[in-house]
């Protein structure tokens, strides 16, 4: 029974998966962006963000570490020299997974997998959606801040009603009068209408 077993093996044998994990790691390293199946882009995040959080702290025993896995000196260059600066005040979640539908031949799920700090649209987008919302909020807790201030608390209905009659509604006093056969009272309330 596999109880418990969380890793994906993606029906290859470990050789081959290392393998293959390895190549795709080097690619999103060098090319900042690539398209694969959602299973292996999971799987792959599992293993390259570790390689990234390990490429903040420069050392040799660092690249050493990183090299053991990518085998490629050109993507532990690129890891250790210009993704690692642009990554260096994220604290995890350094890849993205977007999903961009079902291949024709079997109905595997595609996805694109890429590095978040390289995604120009995004971050422009999101930097604009932050002063928007700054500037919202700001003027928000302004006025809250003085409504808040210089109006008093409203009264409850009981104290407003007996304060002060409201123009046009009776009160307790102005009830009206007993009337005869026809059921019509004054506006006073006091003789019936004729």
């Amino acid at each position: 029974m596999r109880h418990g077993k969380k890793f994906n093996h993606l029906g290859r044998t470990s050789a081959h998966r290392k393998a293959m994990l390895s190549n795709m790691a080097t690619s999103l390293i060098l090319h900042k962006r690539i398209n694969t199946t959602l299973a292996k882009a999971k799987a792959l995040r599992t293993y390259v963000e570790p390689l990234i959080t390990c490429s903040k702290d420069d050392s040799t025993h660092s690249r050493r570490i990183v090299f053991s896995y990518l085998h490629s000196k050109e993507a532990v260059t690129e890891l250790f020299r210009e993704v690692s600066v642009k990554v260096a005040s994220r604290p995890g979640g350094y890849t993205r997974i977007l999903k961009t539908g079902n291949r024709l031949g079997d109905n595997a799920e595609l996805c694109m997998m890429e590095l978040v700090d390289y995604n120009e649209v995004m971050l422009s987008a999101k930097e604009g959606a932050k002063v928007k919302t700054t500037r919202r909020s700001r003027s928000a807790k302004a006025k809250t801040g003085d409504s808040k201030e210089t109006t008093p608390k409203s009264t409850p209905k009981a104290d407003v009603s007996a304060a002060e009659p409201v123009a046009g509604k009776p009160t307790d006093e102005d009830k009206p009068a007993q009337s005869d056969e026809t059921g019509e009272t004054d506006s006073e309330g006091t003789e019936p209408k004729a």
